[in-house]
């Protein structure tokens, strides 16, 4: 793959779902719609709480005669109980991969794949280039490290499930699911899917993930504040700029009164575009 940069996502794991009742069990629960892959490489996708809070993100690539989901390593084991406990009568299999296969990141120029890799251009976002699932002996050279891809990232404003946002607390338009092609409004029914269609529909989102620009070194965790309120959290962190999840009713308030958010005893600011995607949004509500 000259040419590519290729980062090794070693925080990521693959579960396989096989079998022929594959796909409508997957569209039962998931947020996204498992149609569109007739016509596109990859979904990006989640699993919620019957309260539409998000359980676990992850891709959905076909492979045969079922899919890969690509999630984090950490949440396979729970993901597969949960899958498990859905199944039911469902004619349909479960497979951890994560020790045979790796996971990458890759962007720039087009190259060769390895043999068997399975390949997708990001569909939250193509500027980010394609992830990749290979086999353990076929894994490239790593031409990046995962603060470059981190980078882009945090600059397309694409959060990190765990990182950039809590799950198990965080609704689906609270990680920007609905802005980055997570969501289908127009499938049918799917587990949280009622919570999600009303603040589609009825709701001004009052707290998201945003891209924030500080005047020192951030700290990934850290409370932001306005005066002595906590409003927020920092994420991902990539040099002076940042992803963070934040009360923007409260980021608005305090740039109408001139006031400055911190975090650590830094000052920060939300991007221009997102505080004002917010205050239009409340204006038309």
């Amino acid at each position: 793959m000259t040419g590519t940069s290729i980062a090794d996502l070693s925080d990521r794991g693959v579960i396989a779902v096989m079998g022929e009742d594959a796909q409508g069990f997957l569209d039962n629960l998931v947020t996204n719609d498992i149609e569109l892959l007739d016509r596109q490489r990859a979904i990006h996708a989640a699993l919620l709480t019957p309260q539409g809070k998000i359980l676990f993100a992850f891709f959905i690539v076909p492979r045969g005669d079922g899919f890969l989901l690509e999630t984090a390593r950490s949440s396979v084991p729970a993901l597969m109980k949960r899958l498990t406990l859905y199944r039911l009568r469902a004619k349909v299999t479960f497979e951890d991969l994560s020790d045979r296969t790796a996971v990458l990141a890759a962007w720039g120029p087009d190259g060769a794949l390895p043999p068997g890799a399975v390949a997708w251009p990001d569909p939250r976002d193509g500027r980010l280039g394609s992830r990749i699932i290979v086999a353990l002996d076929q894994v490239p050279e790593a031409s990046a490290d995962v603060a470059d891809y981190d980078l882009r990232r945090v600059a397309l404003r694409v959060p990190e499930a765990g990182r950039d946002y809590v799950l198990g607390d965080t609704f689906p338009h609270e990680a920007r699911m609905d802005l980055l092609a997570g969501v289908s409004f127009t499938k049918g029914c799917y587990v949280g899917q009622e919570v999600v269609a009303r603040m589609q529909h009825k709701t001004v989102v009052r707290k998201r993930v945003v891209r924030i620009a500080a005047d020192g070194a951030l700290r990934e965790g850290s409370d932001i504040l306005f005066g002595e309120a906590v409003i927020g959290r920092v994420g991902t962190v990539a040099g002076s700029s940042a992803l963070a999840m934040l009360r923007l009713d409260r980021a608005l308030e305090a740039k109408d009164k001139g006031l400055v958010l911190t975090a650590d005893g830094v000052d920060l600011a939300v991007h221009d575009e997102d505080l004002g995607a917010y205050a239009a949004a409340a204006a038309r509500a």
